[in-house]
């Protein structure tokens, strides 16, 4: 039975990367795993946004069904983990790294192990408040820096020893999940991977003028980050960092995989590198993720071993659960019935019928949006500004807005939309649930204030 080793990084943004054809930037031992397995080109995030994203992984369900709409943690949601399931199987299950962006204290979520794992207090920010929405200032911090990511090498560090020190002398099966934070900003980066990109900090194609970015909640999104603070310099100089950072994270894979190869279990695992979302990284005057645009909500995913087709590329439609789905089907699992995702292992490589559904109720935003794609055609759902339909494969940057031109599509992809959620029901939820996080948050303030 094969084992599985999952390296999961923050906001990838897959195009950039040369696996996905990105002109420069520098991703070798990623196209090392895709020339031994399988690359999912059109695979999706459950949601744009860190702990909606982590936690509809971890419990195997769509966002609106763990009610984990936001960034918000002050009310924990009780749902079980793939970790824990596994666990209760007999299947060793480690989870290395950082583990804040979860639903409920992470030692509850009954994995074997939790190595390198810190559990954080929720914040009392109200920054997910969307009515009225806040300002904030976007996130300039760039550059070279000695000492950066080093909990990331340190937590790569552990799980080359446990590759290569305990893995080898287990009888059960195991999922080894590793997790580390770049390419998420601050976009500072050590010294040695900024200078690869020296003088290739670009601007994005489509800035915020293109008539594209004119949509109500690419505005709103603007405001909210205040994004017209940042300079043409700021802007090369955060995606020269970002172009760092991945290749970083690239190098943190080669790690891995070496260590499979020289404990003698790469062949026999199941290996995979994926994020949880997407990055912006500017286009449409847009940075972080918070929007369903395929910048956001596409996600990088390649899977290599036992299951996956050597040198393969699936065209097919597939979402961040369906990987989860796959971890059980590699490990022999049984998985609850009731989880959402189909095993990666059965999707075929070009089904136009598949439909995969993703979406957002978070900060930056006046109200939430669903996503449905299905074959070439992308449907944005928005609760409170114009819907988007979009052909990605005539128009991939979501340029041209399809809704009124293809009401036939528009109709398909909105019934589509209604066998999996009532749009109106779960956006009024959403908004009933901030209520309540802001009201807990009040009574703790308050009792903050009132202690001597």
């Amino acid at each position: 039975m094969p084992n599985v080793v999952l390296l999961m990084s923050d906001s990838h943004n897959p195009k950039i990367s040369s696996v996905y054809g990105h002109p420069f930037v520098r991703t070798p031992h990623l196209e090392r795993l895709a020339a031994s397995g399988t690359v999912y080109e059109n695979a999706y995030t459950p949601s744009p946004l860190c702990v909606p994203a982590r936690s509809a992984f971890m419990t195997g369900r769509y966002v609106h069904e763990i009610e984990v709409f936001n960034n918000c943690k002050v009310i924990p949601a009780e749902h079980p983990s793939y970790g824990g399931v596994l666990a209760s199987q007999g299947v060793r299950t480690v989870y290395v790294g950082a583990a804040a962006n979860l639903y409920r204290n992470p030692f509850d979520l009954g994995f074997s192990e939790m190595p390198r794992v810190k559990r954080t207090e929720p914040s009392l920010t109200t920054s997910f408040v969307r009515s009225p929405l806040p300002r904030r200032s976007l996130n300039r911090n760039y550059g070279p820096r000695a000492g950066v990511w080093q909990y990331d090498i340190g937590t790569v560090d552990y799980a080359v020893r446990w590759l290569k020190e305990t893995a080898p002398a287990l009888t059960e099966p195991w999922v080894l999940v590793v997790n580390v934070q770049p390419p998420h900003y601050p976009l500072v980066a050590l010294p040695e991977f900024w200078a690869m990109y020296d003088g290739l900090g670009d601007l994005p194609r489509y800035g915020p003028d293109h008539p594209a970015a004119q949509h109500p909640y690419a505005e709103d999104l603007r405001y909210y980050f205040n994004t017209s603070e940042a300079t043409e310099e700021d802007i090369r100089g955060m995606r020269q960092g970002y172009y760092a950072a991945v290749t970083f994270v690239d190098r943190q894979l080669g790690r891995l995989l070496d260590a499979l190869e020289q404990s003698g279990q790469l062949d026999q695992t199941v290996v995979a590198y994926t994020t949880d979302h997407g990055e912006m990284l500017g286009k449409f005057g847009l940075w972080w993720k918070h929007c369903l645009y395929e910048d956001a909500a596409r996600i990088p995913l390649v899977v290599a071993g036992p299951g996956f087709a050597a040198g393969a590329r699936v065209k097919t439609p597939v979402s961040l659960l369906d990987f989860q789905a796959a971890i059980f089907e590699a490990v022999g699992a049984e998985r609850p019935a009731d989880w959402r995702g189909e095993p990666l292992q059965h999707i075929p490589a070009a089904d136009a019928e598949r439909v995969v559904f993703a979406e957002y109720h978070g900060n930056g935003v006046r109200s939430g949006a669903f996503l449905v794609r299905k074959g070439d055609w992308k449907l944005i759902y928005n609760m409170a500004a114009p819907h988007q339909l979009f052909n990605l494969r005539d128009d991939p940057e979501e340029l041209e807005n399809m809704w009124e031109k293809e009401p036939d599509v528009a109709r398909e992809l909105e019934a589509e939309l209604r066998r999996i959620c009532d749009p109106e029901k779960v956006n009024e939820r959403a908004h009933e649930k901030e209520r309540e996080q802001l009201e807990v948050i009040r009574r703790l303030q308050a009792r903050a204030e009132e202690r001597p």
